[in-house]
């Protein structure tokens, strides 16, 4: 991508295309400015984005008086407004919180002031009966529980898409595969990033990394964040077991984390998780057997009846635990840097209302920006979201286009004509894991096993790119390897 003409490629460069850089960028792209967004991964949502238990979190349970909490509650309220448009899921499937003890029952009264607190007084406590008649999944020893009706389950997946697509559609450039390695300033005080692949320069740098801000911050010259992972591991059961989970189940909270819990998706499956374990290694993704037996038995102390519900698979994610104990947001004027740090598995739910903020902050340093009833382009509708038939199975649209109804992926009823969207969507699908994430192909009862070859030939003939030079997520991930050369039968003569 060459760079756009004047003193600088960007007025603002964002570094980290999760939903928090995603979001910033679209809606710095209501006025007219040059925005840019470097990403090492190769896709949106390849960090602390693309492992959660994708909850719209009222912010009930959040610590009154915190940034976090104003910014949740607000974020929720923008996702109602907007989610229609950018064709983002929204079910308002609702939360108890389970009681198991008489001790926890006293506690459920606390978390019912904090809701208060919040602005969320739509919460009620509920009796054992009333939390049976909502959940009949849930522990028969359930004493009482803390139903919170507006909390609601989306897809992080789709929700960063989109944002990222309608911020491309309307001059966002991003930067994949670009890991940042130094920043520099010029005498003028712009940045200049520096790249494994080049350096990109701007006016303003907004640190949206995630995991990685602590280290942007500091090249930037703020010294002061740290950043901790902290790992949560997952189990996902097979569509079976949705029918037991009509709502969100919480345990009550500890001191440390907001607990195991049990909670529908957006695509039909149940989640058991996250675990919540601070480490040292911002890169470790893996499962481990003692972290899901942890979140099993978490989860199943919520739900017993989900004890025999086949696992379809497990994954773990990271969340960015700042050291501040609250959202890091921040601008620094003089600097013309922005920091939005610390946002951990609520980023989802505040995700539109951090993007406000940062630019109200920006307006205030005396940028001139746009407000955010600025009109954006809107990006191209899919033919599917999550929540919805497939395009298989409406005759109208298979007639219109017969790959619509050439199913690649059984287990999610996934055709052609979806992956053929991804493939030439405004953020094109390159990876296997960037279909997953538009599509949901192979991430079914088989996770694969039947279909990945099949969309693997055709992702090759759309792209004309051989097998070979296919990947799971970007280089140093291939999906197949080198034809093997024939040995034959050696002859006599």
């Amino acid at each position: 991508m060459g760079a756009i003409p004047g003193a600088c490629d960007y007025d603002y460069l964002i570094v980290g295309a999760g939903v928090i850089g995603c979001a910033i960028a679209r809606e710095l792209v209501r006025s007219p400015v040059r925005v840019g967004v470097v990403e090492q991964g190769w896709d949106v949502a390849e960090g602390a984005s693309k492992a959660n238990s994708s909850i719209l979190h009222t912010g009930f349970d959040a610590k009154p008086g915190t940034r976090e909490a104003r910014l949740v509650a607000e974020g929720w309220w923008l996702w109602q407004q907007e989610a229609p448009e950018l064709g983002v899921p929204i079910l308002r499937t609702g939360a108890v919180m389970l009681a198991l003890d008489e001790e926890q029952a006293q506690e459920l009264e606390r978390w019912r002031r904090n809701a208060f607190e919040n602005g969320v007084t739509d919460v009620e406590l509920l009796t054992r009966d009333r939390v049976l008649a909502l959940a009949p999944a849930a522990n028969p020893a359930v004493v009482r529980g803390l139903f919170v009706p507006r909390e609601s389950v989306t897809c992080t997946f789709t929700a960063t898409v989109a944002l990222a697509e309608q911020a491309a559609v309307n001059g966002t450039v991003f930067h994949f595969g670009h890991r940042v390695t130094g920043i520099e300033r010029s005498p003028d005080g712009s940045y200049r990033v520096l790249t494994d692949r080049g350096p990109l320069t701007a006016r303003w740098l907004i640190d949206a990394a995630g995991l990685w801000a602590d280290e942007i911050a500091r090249w930037a010259g703020a010294d002061g964040l740290v950043i901790t992972p902290r790992k949560g591991e997952f189990l996902v059961l097979d569509k079976s077991a949705r029918a037991k989970v009509p709502l969100i189940h919480l345990p009550v909270p500890t001191p440390i984390s907001k607990g195991i819990l049990v909670a529908p998706t957006a695509n039909g499956n149940v989640l058991l998780g996250p675990t919540a374990e601070d480490i040292g290694d911002k890169r470790d993704l893996s499962v481990t057997a003692s972290g899901l037996q942890r979140a099993r038995e978490g989860a199943l102390r919520l739900a017993p009846a989900l004890a025999d519900e086949p696992v379809i698979a497990t994954y773990a994610g990271l969340r960015p635990a700042s050291s501040a104990g609250d959202y890091v947001i921040e601008i620094h004027p003089r600097d013309r840097l922005v920091l939005a740090a610390g946002i951990r598995s609520t980023g989802l739910s505040s995700a539109l209302a951090v993007a406000r903020e940062v630019v109200r902050g920006l307006l205030e340093a005396g940028e001139p920006l746009a407000s955010s009833e600025s009109p954006l382009r809107p990006r191209p509708r899919r033919s599917w979201a999550p929540g919805q038939p497939r395009p298989c199975t409406r005759p109208e649209l298979v007639a219109a286009d017969p790959s619509y109804g050439r199913v690649l992926c059984l287990c999610e009823l996934v055709s052609e004509g979806e992956i053929r969207e991804a493939l030439r969507a405004p953020i094109p699908a390159t990876t296997l894991d960037a279909i997953k994430k538009r599509t949901w192909a192979m991430a079914g009862r088989c996770q694969g096993f039947y279909c990945t070859a099949a969309i693997l030939q055709f992702m090759s003939r759309e792209l004309r790119v051989p097998v070979s030079g296919l990947t799971k997520s970007g280089p140093g991930s291939p999906v197949a390897g080198p034809p093997v050369a024939s040995r034959g039968r050696r002859g006599h003569g």
